[in-house]
């Protein structure tokens, strides 16, 4: 089967519908004076995608754009920038100059150009095929813009919705892929490229994009969260690469297949996932199941000795099933304990894995602890899921699960509880643990976005203090009933 890049051509002269030119893509027309196709230029370079005619040889383009996108014609225009981030000051220019022969292609450019949409023709011109006619992939800039992301992945002002669009819906692909490779895995474990690929995109269809939240943009988040603290002087003086590889695939992999409602949701409805896995860490031992079916499927450690595949699958499920939210204040007793009698010693392969438990619990959650225009767009995310949750129970005249129902929360209402209750006192130890700047970092944004939600929610303070003064709320396992059905972050 072969990938068709050339789009049929239609006259300049011929009229576009006003219904086509208000699509999110559209046509639009250039020439060497004037853009046809749009009563305003500007209104052209705000489209998310477009298909381009140029007079000179009616070549058809195809541009797969997303996101802010901005547009020079023939004559010079130019739009005004829209929005402050550098990796959208960049301007899609029509190319005309003929593409080079196969033979002259560098590896470097052939790498570049390799991606899910173009994998046939990159076959093509790795086997020294010539094009029919000419091909000019408008959308390389996008490809660099991400490449440029990619270069401080290890930021925490990481902003992974951009990245998304960037990558066109493949950041975790993307992103895991780039992880593995930098952290030398690949090379190390001698792991297929066809298989992991392979692998990546299995996982990255298995998420549910339809879920608001618990989708591929969530697990990348988390797996972007992991290399942070990865990162961090403790882990990356002690890690070995066996526990790299485990924590950057348990956090890729640590929500697969999420059906987008909780675990009580399930046991209520007698889904046969509460039947198999008895009500006991349902979702979490659904995510382990299905990362250990995708490992086996691709065999991607097919290779290694059977052992070793198998150790791999166990230690996985162990870093998943640490991500049950009712089983918070277990894991955090724990973590306490160590702390406080100082005994946590990472030369021991359990102390390594019990951190690195925590490590993927904190990257799970994290998301309070991010800068306000991030973590405000996945607090409305993981809200419009509680309460899709909860219209659905009304619909089918079911307990509404705390924090699901719509009519008795608000979002503000929602994140500062699972701020006080769950990510304060479980950071307030990773702080304790690893007191870094990345650690102040995020405890300055926990404390500055709970406090812009509490300006956003006048009677939040009054419910907070309701809350302190009932037994249960706030002293009691801040993996409560209300916490344990609500908290789906985890």
């Amino acid at each position: 089967m072969e990938l068709c890049y050339q789009l049929p051509v239609l006259p300049l002269d011929r009229p576009v519908p006003k219904h086509v030119l208000s699509r999110r893509g559209a046509i639009s027309f250039s020439s060497s004076s004037s853009l046809f196709g749009a009563p305003d230029p500007r209104q052209l370079s705000q489209r998310r995608g477009a298909i381009s005619y140029d007079s000179s040889d009616q070549t058809a383009l195809y541009i797969r754009m997303l996101g802010d996108v901005r547009v020079r014609s023939q004559v010079g225009f130019e739009p005004e920038r829209r929005g402050s981030h550098p990796y959208l000051g960049v301007d899609f220019r029509t190319l005309h100059s003929r593409a080079e022969s196969a033979g002259s292609i560098p590896a470097r450019r052939i790498r570049r150009l390799f991606s899910f949409q173009r994998h046939l023709l990159s076959s093509r011109l790795l086997r020294g095929v010539p094009h029919l006619n000419p091909l000019h992939i408008l959308d390389e800039d996008y490809c660099g813009q991400a490449k440029c992301m990619l270069e401080k992945v290890g930021s925490w002002n990481f902003d992974i919705f951009l990245f998304d669009r960037l990558t066109n819906g493949n950041s975790l692909v993307f992103l895991t892929f780039h992880l593995l490779n930098q952290y030398g895995l690949i090379e190390l474990f001698q792991l297929d490229m066809v298989k992991l690929r392979r692998f990546l995109v299995l996982v990255q269809e298995d998420y549910h994009n339809q879920n608001p939240y618990h989708n591929a943009v969530h697990a990348a988040d988390v797996t972007q969260a992991m290399h942070c603290y990865l990162r961090e002087p403790k882990l990356a003086q002690s890690l070995t690469s066996f526990d790299i590889l485990l924590g950057l695939l348990a956090a890729a992999t640590h929500d697969l297949d999420h059906p987008g409602v909780n675990q009580p949701f399930l046991i209520k409805t007698n889904h046969y996932l509460a039947a198999l896995y008895r009500n006991t860490s349902v979702l979490e031992n659904h995510h382990w199941r299905s990362a250990v079916g995708l490992l086996r499927e691709t065999e991607l450690f097919s290779h290694l000795p059977v052992e070793d595949s198998l150790s791999i699958e166990r230690q996985l499920g162990s870093l998943i099933l640490a991500t049950d939210i009712s089983r918070q204040n277990e894991y955090l007793s724990r973590f306490r304990t160590h702390l406080d009698e100082n005994d946590l010693c990472l030369g021991h392969a359990s102390h390594r894995h019990f951190v690195l438990q925590m490590a993927l619990k904190c990257a799970d959650i994290c998301n309070p602890c991010r800068p306000w225009e991030l973590s405000k767009q996945w607090s409305e995310k993981v809200t419009e899921e509680f309460f899709h949750q909860g219209d659905i129970e009304k619909k089918h005249k079911l307990e509404i699960s705390p924090l699901c129902d719509s009519e008795a929360n608000t979002i503000a209402s929602v994140q500062i509880g699972f701020m006080t209750y769950v990510v304060e006192p479980l950071f307030a130890e990773w702080v304790r643990f690893s007191d870094t700047r990345l650690s102040q970092t995020m405890l300055g944004h926990l404390g500055l976005n709970k406090a812009s939600w509490s300006a956003l929610e006048p009677e939040a303070s009054g419910s907070s203090e309701e809350g302190e003064s009932e037994p249960g709320r706030a002293t009691e396992e801040p993996s409560s009933r209300a916490l344990s059905q609500g908290s789906q972050e985890s």
